[in-house]
């Protein structure tokens, strides 16, 4: 058997941050500045079942796993991108913010239909 060295952990300055928030869960994305995933994180990784997923509180967990690997990569500037209407979505932004790395940019892109699904049939009673 070889034996494996240490892992060598790149160094990057600008990284982007998508935080995917449902109603049943939080996942949290850390990618470099052309979309290359480097770490990711969600409530269920972190040891939550069921409907604790989706708590903002499991979000801030999610989030504080994710700046542990920001440090580890030394990034010091993220461009956030938020998608989902789900209850964690405030709380791992305020988490992201308190731990001191400068954010470039917010943005929501949670996709939003144009006319969306066909509705149903009326109802015959």
């Amino acid at each position: 058997m070889e034996k494996k060295g240490k892992k060598k952990h790149i160094h990057i300055n600008t990284a982007r941050v998508y935080i995917t928030s449902s109603f049943n869960n939080t996942i949290v994305t850390l990618t470099d500045e052309h979309g290359n995933v480097v770490a990711w994180a969600s409530s269920g990784s972190n040891g939550f079942k069921g409907t604790k997923k989706g708590t903002p509180f499991a979000a801030q967990v999610t989030m504080n796993k994710i700046i542990e690997k920001i440090n580890l990569y030394g990034v010091k500037q993220v461009h956030i991108y938020v998608s989902g209407p789900g209850p964690g979505r405030e709380t791992a932004l305020r988490t992201l913010a308190q731990s001191g790395v400068k954010i470039l940019s917010i943005r929501d892109v949670t996709p939003i239909p144009h006319n969306g699904c066909r509705p149903p049939k009326p109802r015959r009673v």
